[in-house]
């Protein structure tokens, strides 16, 4: 008879600078919208987990906000929020951009040289490097820069590799029975995942700062009947009035369009029909107020 397979589970950090895609192979490797995607830099601001469940192992994954040297109270949380998701995981995953300009430095190899754990370099959108050729001198500078235990070519948007990548990081994991029940998709609140999916649309509708100068606090989510839905009651801040007459809209049009965006998310998350009632508040400079950013939920998790 064979010997039955070991169960493993642990935790994996995502790590990178903004925009390499983090979010998206969060996204790709759990099989489920665990994190908010847009194609401007630094829009995951909170250390997020996804849980991904497998007969022979339990991953939970770890996303970050990227790697940047950002001023301001807000930038410094996201900093070290980063920075601090290398404690307590049982392997990292440096996901770093294939097309993007910037090589091997400081700001992305400390924290991996504090950590001395198991670490592991995906190499983001290669699906975007031509010619491929390209991806060799690549791959040779970040061998170079850390001793990883593998460095994997992946394209988060179209899976390319990301199996085999997923395959080494749980042979990175210890034996261990599951550390969370089967149902669990995240350890982060209902309320979280409404305010991040509100936040979101907020990134694709409009431009320039507004996005970066916003937070959504859920006020109130609770299910209600006849016949049952989900109601979300919830308040977009934003630093300016102008902000908040970019927001609002014309006739109410901008607000609109970001809540049935976001209800729509939210009916998929939450699989049955959501009712979103949406408000815009001015709350000046509070990036760089501590308690607006711990009213905001911005605390640090390790």
């Amino acid at each position: 008879m064979s010997e039955p397979v070991p169960h493993r589970a642990g935790f994996v950090s995502l790590l990178g600078r903004p925009n390499a895609g983090k979010s998206t192979l969060l996204n790709r490797l759990v099989g489920a919208k665990m994190a908010i995607v847009s194609p401007r830099p630094q829009t995951t601001r909170n250390r997020i987990t996804g849980i991904l469940h497998r007969p022979d192992a339990q991953v939970i994954f770890v996303d970050t906000p990227g790697l940047h040297a950002g001023g301001g109270k807000l930038g410094r949380f996201m900093l070290e929020t980063a920075q601090r998701a290398v404690e307590d995981v049982d392997a990292v995953c440096l996901v770093v951009d294939a097309t993007a300009r910037e090589g091997p430095d400081d700001l992305v190899l400390a924290p991996l040289r504090e950590y001395g754990g198991t670490t592991v370099c995906a190499l983001n959108k290669v699906d975007l490097v031509q010619p491929r050729a390209a991806l060799l001198p690549l791959l040779e500078r970040w061998r170079d820069a850390h001793p990883f235990r593998e460095l994997v070519p992946i394209s988060a948007a179209d899976g390319t590799n990301c199996d085999r990548l997923l395959e080494i990081l749980v042979g990175a994991l210890p034996e261990h029975p599951p550390l969370f029940p089967a149902e669990a998709t995240s350890d982060q609140p209902e309320t979280f995942w409404a305010a991040e999916v509100v936040r979101e649309q907020v990134f694709h509708f409009t431009h320039q700062e507004v996005p970066y100068a916003t937070a959504v606090r859920v006020e109130e989510l609770t299910e209600r009947g006849e016949p049952t839905h989900v109601y979300v009651r919830a308040t977009i801040f934003v630093e300016q009035d102008s902000q908040k007459g970019i927001l609002i809209g014309k006739g109410g049009a901008m607000l609109k369009r970001i809540g049935t965006a976001a209800r729509r998310q939210l009916e998929a998350f939450f699989g049955i029909k959501v009712f979103l009632e949406l408000h815009v508040q001015v709350r000046h400079n509070w990036r760089k107020d501590p308690r607006a950013l711990r009213e905001f939920g911005f605390r640090l998790t390790s």
